[in-house]
């Protein structure tokens, strides 16, 4: 079984994903950084979570900025004032560990030693500062799937996804770091959409499908008004897939790099997807070597299916 350690911003879609890996995988923690919204209500809310679903998982906090630069807008058009309105969640009942998000990671790395996959669904703050404090990261870990970023169109800027767009620096140093990755873009996510027939389903579940259903029914309501989007996108839950159902998405190996500098595309995920035939070319820049595994189809259907069931396992 497949060792995750979960990275994440909740947020609807991370609350999902959480849900979904803790039922079919080996999650051995949560770090939280900011974005959907402020570090501590994003920290809160995984306390919540595991709190709703009985999840006995350790959450520690991480970075409530960016690396440099200023920082982004969280996402109250999506996500509400607290980061994951819609529903009443408990009050945790425990605390974040007396440790850094950082060193949650490279202890766990170096725990789990070619073993642990770091599923990034926020700002990767975190994991970009872990890899710069401890060189032997890339080494331990066995990869990283990110959600975020795009090869097409973006959401908090034409061509940028919040999750890079929140601290480009740090994305570009786990793009760049080596270590094997599956990437999933803002682009195939927001067409995975939970919808009301699947929103009925979870109402006649128990109490964390219950809530789930309250939190889709506000998301989708975000969404709509926001986007024109018919439906709540599960965009996070569609980096722990391919651990479970790899079936489900397809990808194909792409050279990517993050904009750092552009006036109109900082933070943007650039995805070489040309098709340049190896010597057959004189002025032509080639593409570089891959170095992501870029989803580029899926099951929408079969994911939805996936996650609404596991949600339904819960008591």
């Amino acid at each position: 079984m497949t060792k995750l350690l979960i990275d994440c911003d909740p947020g609807h879609d991370d609350a999902v994903a959480i849900l979904y890996a803790a039922r079919h995988l080996d999650v051995v923690g949560i770090t939280t950084v900011f974005g959907n919204a402020s570090i501590e209500n994003t920290t809160r809310n995984a306390l919540a979570i595991c709190t709703l679903a009985g999840l006995d998982l350790p959450v520690a906090k991480g970075f409530g900025r960016p690396l440099v630069g200023p920082m982004t807008r969280f996402a109250p058009d999506g996500h509400g004032k607290t980061g994951i309105d819609g529903a009443e969640l408990p009050e945790p009942a425990f605390e974040p560990v007396d440790q850094h998000a950082v060193q949650f990671i490279i202890e766990q790395a170096s725990a789990h030693r070619g073993e642990l996959v770091l599923v990034v669904i926020g700002a990767q703050t975190n994991v970009g500062v872990a890899l710069r404090l401890e060189p032997r990261l890339a080494d331990w870990l066995a990869g990283i799937s990110i959600m975020g970023g795009s090869a097409l169109v973006g959401n908090l800027q034409p061509v940028q996804c919040v999750n890079v767009l929140s601290d480009p620096e740090a994305a570009h140093i786990v793009f760049s770091s080596g270590v094997p990755i599956h990437w999933v873009g803002y682009d195939m996510t927001r067409t995975v959409l939970i919808k009301e027939p699947d929103v009925e389903r979870l109402r006649g579940g128990g109490r964390t499908a219950r809530a789930v259903a309250d939190l889709a029914t506000f998301y989708m309501g975000r969404q709509r008004a926001v986007l024109g989007v018919d439906g709540a996108p599960m965009h996070d839950s569609c980096a722990v897939i391919p651990f479970v159902r790899p079936e489900l998405i397809t990808y194909r190996d792409v050279p990517v790099e993050v904009e750092l500098h552009g006036q109109l595309t900082r933070g943007m995920t650039v995805a070489d997807l040309r098709t340049i035939q190896p010597g057959e070319h004189q002025t032509i820049q080639p593409p570089k070597p891959a170095n992501a595994k870029l989803a580029v189809d899926a099951d929408r259907r079969g994911i939805i299916d996936a996650v609404v069931d596991a949600v339904l396992t819960y008591p």
